[in-house]
């Protein structure tokens, strides 16, 4: 795991290794200081010699603001090394979750993704810097200090040894124990997140159903499992404060108890107590501050573990090593494919799907929840892979293609339709980062965009919040399609696509798909009869498998869940109307002008 993370340093490397050198230096300054002042105080102070004073007061004085320099220069290089590796983390997990098929991000919550990137990440970062400043300059300074005294006086310089040991162990236990409550804090941080981002992003949902409250008690919930685990780690942690001070003055006072003994005795001088006991409190903290490395470390290291389970995913889809760069046409075949979403599932989500679709076909397909639509449509531009059989476009298995290529020629409009925050250009031109103004709008007139548009303050430039959220579910849609035929593609999906639109604007899409983009294949998946009847074919999808396949009219004379969809849309009167009231309007059907055929015909 370290050397997973450790390999983000790159250029920052530098900074990493000067880092440890300042906090030596600086340590050396420190350990030399207190001897000085002793030296100072036996034949300076006391014998009454200024020079003397005067020289190893300015002796003090360099050594101090050597030591400075050295921790503002250390100090200046981690923040560089701590705050650079925190970049790269997050660009190398970035990066990497931008290579994941739908399968891979299936494998975490988008929550979870959002905690990886921005907690996990800066607990790293912390842990880093603390460890490249700390954990050099702590154990240095225990060691030369604890060097330093025995030369002093190794009678006295025994108690800071016993000490430190005994030490050592309790604040190992203390921290042992805490570290279990920390590492099950993330995971209630991936729950918090959760949370948030849910009730964020259905804030509209939640006003209408008044479900404010219950919102409130989710979140309060879940703040407090993350504060009742806190305060069970940090009640541990805590615990080092009183046993260090504990122990501290209970070594000052063994300490002053002995070297007075030994001054009286002649054994020890004045100024060589008021060194060591400036030892002693240099040893204890620094230990305490080994303790806080500790902690700091444990949190880390479960942070680092999760932020490495992203590094260490491989993307399930890749390209192959010599890739087909130019898809022929936009013909489909389907030969005896079988799909699952998971490996282990026992029953596969897709059943002996054989199919062939011809290059500019017109293609519905119709099915009932969960019977596989959507799956079918993610297969050919390889958002998966089959688990049996194989996907065909222009003749090529889709495996054998450059995925940049494949999916730059079969554009997909999903169900859930999802804008950027920028202007109308801006979301138009994901479609095509180099289209002209003008093909923008040929776009938006083909997808019937340019009709709410137009009337928009600012028209193209107007700017699209987050999500979409100011503009209205058909129109979203439509913007989308929009965007989509912008790639000019072999291959148009629709998933579902026209739902938010009136039947009379779907109808003009699908006429001016019929008559601006013959060639292109298009595979239009929906719930009204209506937006698919007059497809060159129809599929009817059904618990995995395909149904049935034929014309509107075929479909009716021999598929019976074809049959049902249809006259269930069909047969609905005004509940306030006696039979026989709407005869005229086509026996009862959807509105003429949303049924008529839009090859030629009028909306």
């Amino acid at each position: 795991m370290f050397g997973k993370l450790l390999a983000q340093l790159k250029e920052y490397k530098t900074f990493a290794l000067i880092t440890p050198v300042c906090m030596i230096l600086e340590v050396i300054a420190e350990t030399i200081t207190p001897r000085l002042m002793g030296l100072l105080v036996d034949n300076g102070v006391e014998k009454g010699d200024i020079s003397y004073i005067i020289r190893v007061g300015l002796m003090m004085f360099f050594c101090a603001l050597f030591g400075l320099f050295a921790g503002l220069a250390g100090g200046f290089t981690a923040a560089k090394a701590s705050t650079g590796f925190a970049k790269n983390l997050r660009k190398a997990m970035y990066g990497n979750i931008q290579t994941f098929s739908f399968s891979n991000i299936d494998k975490f919550s988008t929550a979870g993704l959002i905690t990886r990137l921005t907690t996990d990440v800066t607990n790293v970062q912390n842990a880093f810097q603390m460890v490249i400043r700390m954990s050099f300059r702590a154990p240095f300074s225990l060691i030369f200090a604890m060097t330093a005294a025995f030369l002093v006086s190794a009678r006295i310089a025994r108690v800071y040894l016993v000490a430190v040991l005994i030490l050592a162990a309790i604040i190992v236990t203390i921290m042992l124990s805490a570290m279990k409550s920390f590492r099950q804090v993330f995971k209630k941080y991936d729950e918090l997140n959760a949370t948030v981002q849910e009730n964020v992003n259905a804030i509209r949902v939640v006003k209408a159903y008044v479900r404010e409250d219950y919102e409130k008690s989710r979140m309060y919930k879940a703040c407090e499992n993350i504060y009742n685990l806190f305060v069970n780690a940090e009640s541990k942690v805590v615990l080092n404060g009183p046993v260090m001070m504990t122990a501290i003055y209970t070594c000052i006072m063994i300490i002053s108890w002995l070297g007075a003994h030994m001054i009286v005795n002649s054994e020890l001088t004045t100024g060589e107590l008021m060194t060591l006991l400036t030892y002693c409190m240099n040893i204890l903290m620094n230990l305490m501050m080994l303790s806080m490395i500790f902690v700091m470390v444990s949190i880390s290291m479960a942070s680092g573990e999760r932020i490495v389970e992203v590094l260490d995913e491989t993307a399930d889809i890749v390209d192959p090593e010599d890739p087909v760069m130019e898809v022929r046409d936009g013909s489909i075949e389907f030969n005896d494919v079988d799909f699952s979403y998971y490996k282990e599932s026992e029953a596969p989500v897709l059943k002996d799907i054989t199919l062939k679709i011809k290059s500019g076909e017109t293609i519905g397909i119709i099915g009932g929840t969960g019977s596989g639509k959507t799956t079918l449509v993610n297969l050919i531009c390889r958002l998966y892979d089959v688990m049996q059989g194989k996907v065909m476009v222009g003749g090529v298995n889709v495996k054998e293609y450059d995925l940049e290529t494949l999916r730059n020629e079969v554009a997909v409009v999903l169900q859930k339709n999802v804008l950027f925050s920028g202007t109308i250009y801006d979301n138009l031109r994901w479609g095509n980062v180099n289209a002209t103004d003008e093909e923008c709008r040929k776009a938006c007139r083909l997808a019937c965009a340019d009709e709410f548009i137009e009337k928009m303050p600012d028209k193209y430039d107007t700017y699209i919040e987050q999500g979409g959220t100011n503009v209205s579910g058909g129109q979203k849609q439509r913007l989308c399609i929009a965007r989509a035929l912008l790639k000019k593609p072999k291959v148009l999906i629709l998933d579902d696509s026209t739902s938010a639109v009136d039947t009379a604007t779907d109808a003009k899409i699908r006429r001016a798909f019929y008559e601006e983009i013959p060639d292109t294949t298009k595979i239009i998946i929906a719930q009204r009869v209506s937006s698919v009847k007059d497809a060159d074919r129809i599929i009817v999808m059904d618990d995995g498998r395909i149904n049935g396949i034929g014309t509107h009219e075929e479909l009716l004379n021999n598929n019976d869940i074809y049959r049902d969809v249809y006259e269930s849309q069909t047969s609905e009167r005004d509940f306030d109307k006696p039979d026989g009231d709407d005869k005229d309007k086509g026996n009862g059907t959807v509105p003429v002008d949303a049924d008529k055929d839009y090859k030629g015909g009028e909306d």
